[in-house]
């Protein structure tokens, strides 16, 4: 499908004339720094080619009406502007209707409704971010059609603020952040504290960044996300005790060393010795990339994964099973989890020649492991969230 085929769908569900705009948010791969974002670490996702679309137009009345062509038999759903409730029947809508309720607190209050149809080909529980894609998507669209007065950083605040809120995943702010402010061929050294960022040049003209999604998401991934917030949110009060530091980002690997022991619980102290770990990764990271040293970039990544493994906790068999074969694919630059964890993707990074093999030994090993067909995604680097008619 594309943005033509979805405005022939909203003029089949919602009638056709009227001022009628079309709206593209991408997803987003984050290649280094992951789960440190909500501890004001550094980042370096991008946004992808792939993402969600949007047909809206504005409405004279207070009802919002709502389709997504990916989920067909769920319907239209219809709410209002008197009525911003996180409710189960809402299903995926309660995403968009999060992002016009945190307008509302933060401000910006919508004063009529509106007709939004959606299609995404970020695939559904992946941790490529179809959540804050479809936020970020939606804040795009009612500011323009509504004329708000927003920058694209504000709107990623809109939407983590949303996803924290009103729908209860206590997530940093990075996946709305690369949503919003991509840029082509560049990925965001974004330094989660105070939003400060600089974009890095990812041109690799002989690799290739290929994405595996395992198909598989374990039900566990949104309690135990917030699980980890908890955990290092309690590891810095005791670092706090003899320390001043108002993040676990602010500690090198050598003062963690030397002030971790006030962490009194172990699985606590592992939680934040990843956080300060990763964080320090990734700023390494970046350097070795500005210095076309995309060996040492890769040897990171494999450590990244290795951390959110056996330290923080967050990837499963089946991911950890594609990892492993991974590295041991020749041509294989790096590769690790990504995203949020408990099933998902995989980011790797390989050699063009070597992309092929990589994923028919992938695949095939995969396949006789757990009887699963793997997903690859040779991604190209875009543009963040826009109109586009």
């Amino acid at each position: 499908m594309n943005e033509k085929e979805l405005k022939v769908i909203f003029e089949e569900k919602f009638g056709e004339g009227g001022d009628i705009r079309t709206y593209f948010a991408p997803g987003r791969v984050n290649l280094i720094g992951e789960h440190t974002d909500y501890n004001g670490g550094h980042v370096f996702p991008c946004a992808l080619t792939i993402g969600t679309y949007a047909v809206v137009r504005k409405r004279e009345d207070r009802v919002i009406k709502l389709y997504s062509a990916n989920i067909e038999h769920v319907g239209v759903i219809e709410s209002s502007l008197d009525d911003l409730t996180n409710k189960d029947e809402y299903h995926w809508a309660n995403y968009p209707l999060g992002v016009v309720w945190a307008l509302k607190e933060k401000g910006s209050e919508i004063k009529s409704g509106f007709e939004m149809c959606v299609w995404g080909n970020i695939p559904n529980g992946s941790g490529l971010s179809s959540s804050a894609s479809l936020e970020v998507l939606t804040g795009t669209a009612l500011t323009d059609i509504f004329g708000l007065d927003k920058t694209m950083t504000e709107l990623a605040l809109i939407g983590q603020y949303s996803e924290n809120n009103f729908n209860g995943c206590n997530c940093g702010i990075m996946d709305q952040f690369a949503v919003a402010m991509g840029q082509k061929d560049h990925a965001i050294f974004l330094d989660c504290a105070d939003l400060s960022y600089k974009y890095a040049s990812v041109k690799l003209p002989n690799a290739k960044i290929v994405i595996t999604n395992s198909k598989v998401k374990h039900s566990l991934v949104d309690s135990a996300y917030n699980d980890r917030r908890n955990e290092c949110s309690q590891a810095l009060k005791d670092l706090q005790t003899v320390c001043g530091i108002n993040e676990l980002g602010e500690l090198t690997n050598e003062e963690f060393e030397k002030y971790g022991s006030a962490i009194k619980d172990e699985v606590n102290y592992r939680r934040a010795k990843h956080a300060v770990a990763e964080n320090q990764r990734t700023i390494t990271a970046v350097e070795a990339l500005n210095n076309n040293d995309i060996k040492k970039f890769g040897e990171l990544m494999n450590a990244s994964h290795v951390s959110l493994r056996d330290d923080y906790e967050v990837s499963c068999e089946e991911v950890d099973f594609l990892v492993e074969t991974e590295w041991s694919v020749p041509g294989v630059i790096g590769a690790r989890i990504t995203g949020g964890g408990f099933g998902g993707c995989t980011v790797a990074i390989v050699e063009n020649d070597a992309v092929e093999n990589f994923k028919e030994v992938v695949g095939k090993a995969y396949k006789e492991k757990y009887d699963l067909d793997a997903e690859f995604y040779v991604v190209d680097i875009g543009d963040g969230a826009r109109r586009i008619a």
